[in-house]
């Protein structure tokens, strides 16, 4: 074994007759008895004690200790003393990732995991402690989409745990842990009458961002960040390489969302609009710090600016121009409504036209077409013309046939 057992009540002497004797000790009769003790991977010696008449339970827990050091599954006991908060820290300061997606995670844990549950040892949090902050969570307000990411950080956290071997295993795995599940929410696409009022409520200065948004699907930050040079009027596309975005209410610039640069298709009426306002508004160099806020500076001339030549801050855009533009054209308030709104309009016109589900996936720079399709399949049109008007090309008393089995190629 790899450790052994003390007992803490007796002790072995020599006695006068040079044979040794086991008397007692000045603590025998009070306190643990036993004491498990043991040197751990680190070299530090590690002990575990045990009450009167616990000798075999002392000596299963080293057992164990034992075959789990020779398992390679071994995990100090006192690692999972540390508290959620303390372990929440080191985790966060250990992270590589996004500036903004570090930003919104550290807010996520400091202002729904910490308040919670912070204050308790990480070995100690069990699938019931978890349920209970759901629930909490939920008493709060929280929406259930919000809910499912909070709990998906700490999930992620308390996953690293288990990798650092500070606890044996990650309660938010367990089968009666779940996120709650989302509302299914139907996207209804604005109509053209609707873009159009509120392009027209807009001030003249910003009223190209609508024709960008809804005729090519940039996101707002994309439109915002777009330079003139990632425009190609020849080609009839735009290139999205860039968006301004903010880390705790501060500008900078950097990739798309998810990292993923695209090019979209760039309509004749989106492009004769933009060359307009180009020619009426020229762009303006914009310097900002390049992903980060103590980023590297980055240049860019932009297509849309304010009224004073400065780059577009989305929180003064969408209150003092977007949403008293939404109130001019009698567009109710709300998320539904914010400028993402036209990027559900430019998928609709797509879905309509016929156009696929991987093409437009490609278009919005969504990660998975997967997605695309959970978003948007209600405003697919329906299949059955189409499979009618098929089947009937493949039968003798329908139309001329341009598919069908004949048209397979054959085997050679």
């Amino acid at each position: 074994m790899a450790g052994h057992i003390q007992d803490r009540w007796y002790k072995t002497e020599t006695g006068p007759d040079g044979k040794p004797h086991r008397v007692k000790t000045e603590r025998h009769g009070t306190g643990m008895r036993y004491r498990a003790r043991y040197i751990g991977p680190d070299g530090t010696e590690k002990s575990k004690s045990f009450a009167d008449r616990q000798k075999r339970q002392a000596d299963l827990w080293l057992a164990q200790i034992e075959a789990d050091m020779a398992r390679g599954q071994y995990i100090d006991p006192n690692a999972g003393r540390v508290t959620v908060k303390q372990f929440a820290e080191k985790w966060l300061a250990s992270l590589t990732m996004d500036p903004l997606s570090y930003v919104t995670t550290e807010q996520r844990i400091r202002l729904h995991v910490v308040p919670h549950l912070g204050a308790r040892p990480l070995a100690s949090l069990r699938p019931s402690d978890l349920r209970e902050w759901l629930v909490k969570l939920a008493e709060k307000g929280m929406a259930p989409a919000s809910q499912r990411v909070v709990f998906a950080n700490l999930g992620t956290m308390l996953t690293a745990a288990v990798e650092d071997r500070v606890i044996p295993s990650n309660p938010a795995r367990s089968t009666s842990v779940k996120a709650p599940k989302l509302d299914p929410r139907r996207i209804s696409p604005w109509l053209l009458d609707r873009v159009k009022a509120v392009r027209s409520a807009l001030p003249e200065l910003q009223q190209p961002l609508v024709d960008l948004a809804a005729g090519c699907g940039l996101r707002q930050g994309e439109a915002f960040g777009l330079a003139v040079d990632q425009v190609d009027f020849a080609e009839g596309t735009i290139h999205v390489v860039r968006q301004i975005r903010l880390i705790r209410n501060r500008p900078v610039f950097s990739l798309p969302k998810g990292g993923k640069t695209r090019s979209v298709p760039l309509p004749d009426s989106v492009a004769g609009r933009l060359q307009a306002h180009i020619a009426a508004h020229p762009p303006v160099s914009v310097t900002l710090p390049w992903r980060g806020v103590d980023g590297p500076p980055s240049t860019a001339r932009l297509v849309f600016f304010d009224s004073r030549g400065n780059h577009l801050h989305r929180n003064r855009f969408n209150r003092n121009l977007w949403r008293p533009a939404l109130a001019s054209a009698g567009v109710p308030l709300g998320r539904e409504n914010g400028m993402h709104a036209l990027r559900h309009f430019y998928a609709s016109v797509l879905l309509d036209a016929g156009e696929s589900i991987k093409a437009l996936s490609d278009y919005l720079g969504h990660h998975d077409p997967g997605f695309t399709l959970r978003t948007y399949t209600h405003l697919m049109p329906s299949s059955e013309k189409r499979t009618k008007e098929a089947v009937d090309r493949a039968f003798e008393d329908g139309p001329a046939a341009a598919d069908g089995p004949s048209t397979a190629p054959e085997e050679g």
